[in-house]
């Protein structure tokens, strides 16, 4: 051992002597910008799981479970320049450099959600919220509390309340109108398709019995024949109409409430689903101003044939780096589950002879899809029921048929809610990306089975078999509609369990997903929904400095304790090498 000892000292001063001093400190030019150090860092970069959920053989993962594959992480002019450890991460250091000590938090790429109305969600946070809220009652209380401090004859509005949990006990407009009969009320539903509003706001809007409906949308009449105040799927447009627009202040004050809420949460970036005229012109003054706190992927509502025409004109967004990218349309297909107003092709369990709606009846303009399309936008319908994404699926390859070039546009279904299981592979078949929200299927559990029966429901929020049948997902929450938490979202996917740990084992627990895939699914797969898988999804030298730090390894904690995932917080927020979040 003598021996052996003063051989390794003659080897290690041989090594030495070879060795180049460390180098000098860099440049202020070439300095990063910000160091993290001490971290779990997860950067993705390895191999994507099989669509079984089998890991990549490089995956970080051995015997004794997850780890991550690095710890430190340097950024410059808003991309990322050196992933590694701490030590060669602080060669990075400038006078100017910001270092942060993570002390182990968990760093990922930043999320994207991919389904957001960040509009409605500052409006929602700046109105009576009804998220939770169980009764009737309940609400008009709210309401009434909202009262003491709004002058008489103003309008108040309040959204959250959920349309499929209450559908077998809607409200209307008795007990709102007695608490509250000096205000104009309208309340809007958790998902958007239900409207409930007090007899000052019917009034105010000269809704009577005899009031055009729209088609695919139902006015619920009283005993007296007179409306009631509950308007369901296009007939809440009824109510759209009716209340004052915002003034321009307050929907860029609401705007941005909800872009600062989901940088709060950790959101790098949302797509924004159906946006009209007014509010593209908000974006895109607040783009030119540099106001955007995250990224934001447009998607315009077809409803709004002036705006689109306009776009196909001018042709989507070539650019991927700007804070505001235009290259996508969004397009209502047919109804929500809750409401019954998603279209199925056989009678819901529950209403015999009904079958929900869809198409022309909801307001899709096929031919001006079809135009989008060859265009060159991508196109996302919302499509719910069975025969709605049937019917969805038909239309999108029609126009592939026509246009074969129009099928590289990496076309979306939002929602992919319940599939017959012979559409299911032709999502992958067709290159066409499920677009789905798990936190709808814990919300949803409680009645969805009751609207669909025991044999549509397998296919039903069926994550795995879209997986395995070769299809691309994206993970959203649809905000306001649902809570758009990361942790939700993640405990969600993992496990079926809503945040009561219920059912026991899970919900159908054969769809849901492993850590690795509940991550990508809002993080790398959305890049790649919206092109710009090559920029960012990927913690590596050279992409998008745009990262999420959290208090919670989701990976080690989906083995261990799933449910301690609900209990993550987000620390930072970063885009484009800036700190938009810190807690």
């Amino acid at each position: 051992m003598r021996h052996l000892n003063v051989l390794s000292l003659a080897a290690l001063i041989i090594f030495s002597a070879g060795c180049a001093p460390d180098p000098a400190p860099p440049s202020e030019a070439d300095a990063a910008d910000l160091i993290l150090t001490n971290a779990r860092v997860y950067t993705l970069d390895w191999g994507e799981p099989g669509p079984d959920g089998t890991l990549a053989p490089d995956a970080p993962r051995s015997d004794s479970g997850w780890h991550p594959d690095a710890e430190a992480v340097a950024t410059k002019d808003g991309e990322i320049v050196f992933v590694g450890d701490t030590a060669d991460a602080l060669k990075f250091r400038g006078e100017t450099t910001r270092i942060i000590d993570l002390a182990g938090a968990t760093v990922i790429p930043g999320l994207v959600d991919s389904h957001a109305h960040v509009f409605e969600l500052g409006a929602k946070l700046d109105a009576v919220d009804l998220t939770d809220v169980a009764t009737e009652e309940e609400a008009v209380a709210l309401v009434a509390e909202r009262a003491k401090s709004v002058p008489a004859g103003e309008w108040i509005l309040g959204a959250g309340w959920d349309e499929g949990a209450w559908a077998n006990r809607f409200p209307d407009k008795v007990l709102l109108s007695e608490a509250v009969p000096d205000h104009p009320v309208f309340l809007d539903s958790l998902h958007g398709f239900a409207a409930w509003a007090n007899q000052a706001a019917l009034d105010a809007g000269g809704i009577t019995a005899d009031s055009d409906v729209p088609v695919g949308g139902e006015m619920r009449l009283g005993g007296d024949g007179k409306p009631n105040g509950l308007f369901l799927n296009r007939a809440t447009t009824m109510l759209d109409a009716i209340v004052p627009p915002p003034a321009q202040d307050t929907l860029i004050k609401q705007l941005l409430i909800g872009l600062e809420q989901m940088a709060a949460d950790g959101y790098v970036a949302v797509h924004n689903a159906g946006l009209d005229s007014r509010a593209m012109s908000i974006l895109e003054q607040l783009e030119e101003e540099d106001r955007l706190p995250i990224r934001v992927y447009a998607m315009l509502s077809l409803r709004d044939a002036d705006l689109i025409r306009k776009w196909i004109e001018k042709g989507p967004d070539t650019d991927n780096d700007s804070m505001l990218v235009t290259r996508a349309v969004k397009a209502y297909y047919d109804g929500a589950l809750g409401s019954r107003g998603a279209r199925l092709l056989y009678d819901y369990e529950d209403q015999p002879g009904h079958r929900g709606i869809s198409g022309d009846g909801y307001g899709f303009d096929q031919a001006l899809n079809a135009e989008a399309m060859k265009a060159g936008f991508q196109i996302a319908i919302h499509a719910i029921g069975d025969a709605g994404n049937r019917e969805a699926l038909d239309i999108l390859e029609g126009v592939f048929r026509e246009d074969p070039s129009t099928g590289n546009n990496r076309h979306r279904i939002e929602h992919a809610q319940v599939m017959h299981p012979d559409d299911i592979p032709r999502l992958g078949q067709l290159g066409i990306i499920a677009s789905m929200e798990p936190p709808h299927a814990m919300e949803d559990k409680a009645w969805a089975e009751s609207r669909l029966g025991p044999e549509r429901i397998l296919g039903a929020y069926a994550w795995r078999s879209l997986r395995e049948s070769g299809a691309d997902i994206t993970f959203n929450a649809d905000n306001p509609g649902s809570d758009h938490s990361i942790f939700y979202g993640l405990h969600s996917a993992i496990t079926r369990q809503d945040k009561n740990m219920q059912p026991e084992g899970g919900w159908y627990p054969e769809q849901r997903l492993s850590s690795d895939e509940s991550v990508r699914a809002y993080t790398s797969w959305s890049a790649y929904a919206s092109f710009r898988e090559d920029a960012t999804g990927i913690i590596d030298v050279g992409r998008w400095a745009d990262l999420t730090i959290m208090d919670i390894d989701p990976f080690i904690l989906a083995d261990e304790s799933p449910s301690d995932i609900l209990k993550g917080r987000i620390l930072m927020t970063i885009v484009n090498g800036n700190v938009v979040y810190e807690r």
